[in-house]
């Protein structure tokens, strides 16, 4: 069993340390120890979207993630025809900032009438303003989360604009979960 200590790490950190353990082993057990719910989540979906078993359970203030690899794992398939758009501003374009916000409301809008649908939609910067209490575009958001497409909004994002708290769809994700999730696609659309 391999004990990877992330307590007090940084995002991305403790799921780049976590994929490193796994790596090095052909099968057996990593337990990642972390200080925050949100790393916690992190590195469970990194092992969920490996393929491996996994449980979580928290123990004086952490939480122990305890990953087993078997030799043979699920491996993450490129979905040729699938695609991610990438929101990096709660603005569309550049220019007036009232017309970009008409747009990205418009945007969002047309978004949930497409099809197909994308895989996901993910959230940097100031995009994850969009996500947060206070957007007038969260039921676009919900339609699309409704409608099975995964939301993920930068954590580090959230921190810095302090909206962690205040987050009102999809779920918190970090830089290495983000690029995973591009890898996983055939096509990428960035919107800014």
């Amino acid at each position: 069993m391999k004990e990877i200590d992330a307590r007090g790490l940084a995002c991305p950190q403790p799921v780049i340390l976590t994929k490193k353990a796994l790596e090095e082993i052909t099968e057996g057990e990593v337990v990642t120890i972390v200080d925050n719910i949100t790393a916690k989540e992190n590195v469970s979906r990194l092992a969920g979207n490996s393929g491996y078993a996994h449980e979580t359970s928290e123990s004086n203030g952490y939480y122990y993630v305890k990953i087993k690899k078997a030799e043979v794992a699920q491996k993450l398939n490129i979905e040729e025809d699938s695609i991610v758009i990438v929101i990096t501003s709660d603005k569309l374009g550049q220019g007036e900032e009232e017309l970009g916000k008409v747009l990205i409301k418009s945007y969002t809008y047309a978004l949930t009438e497409t099809t197909p649908l994308p895989k996901a939609v993910l959230f940097l910067n100031s995009g994850v303003k969009l996500t947060s209490e206070g957007s007038e575009v969260l039921d676009n958001i919900r339609k699309l989360e409704s409608s099975g497409v995964e939301i993920i909004s930068c954590g580090t994002c959230l921190d810095f604009y302090h909206l962690k708290d205040k987050l009102q769809v999809g779920i918190v994700g970090n830089m290495y979960a983000i690029i995973e999730k591009m890898n996983s696609v055939g096509k990428i659309i960035n919107i800014s």
